[in-house]
């Protein structure tokens, strides 16, 4: 599989690929929350983000990855494509094409916690709420340097 750009024609089929993501993962979340953020991500936060994806055989969209300057800001796979490194392959794209070493991860989503540490990322600071203000406690993560 190979990393494409994004361009505004594909923001419904990211979206969607966001929510199914997320209701297979985020389990701690309220259905009126992932209705909320479902719609700030269609309508606000992807015009705001450096865009990049997967797309499978029939070319569907598999995962993206969404980028402001030196940090990650989403990375969704759909659930049918997880564990087969697509993940991976956009965290290291992210880090090689715009020098990410930034993450924040909700502390609830564990299996996020583990991958992004698996991948040389660590705890440097944690807040009670999301950016909305919303009780989801995020873990602000760093990546590690090896000189």
């Amino acid at each position: 599989m190979q990393i494409t750009n994004v361009s505004e024609k594909d923001f419904d089929e990211i979206t969607s690929v966001w929510e199914a993501s997320v209701k297979a993962t985020h389990t701690f979340l309220k259905d009126e929350d992932i209705s909320l953020y479902r719609n700030l991500i269609r309508n606000k936060y992807l015009y705001n983000l450096s865009l990049a994806c997967v797309r499978d055989i029939y070319e569907k969209i598999a995962g993206f990855i969404g980028i402001d300057n030196s940090k990650i800001e989403m990375l969704f796979i759909r659930p049918d494509k997880r564990g087969e490194g697509l993940g991976k392959m956009l965290v290291h794209y992210a880090i090689n094409q715009y020098h990410i070493n930034l993450v924040d991860v909700n502390e609830q989503n564990e299996q996020a916690v583990v991958f992004y540490q698996h991948l040389g990322f660590h705890i440097i600071d944690r807040s009670n709420t999301d950016g909305e203000g919303k009780n989801y406690p995020i873990l602000h993560m760093e990546l590690k340097t090896l000189f």
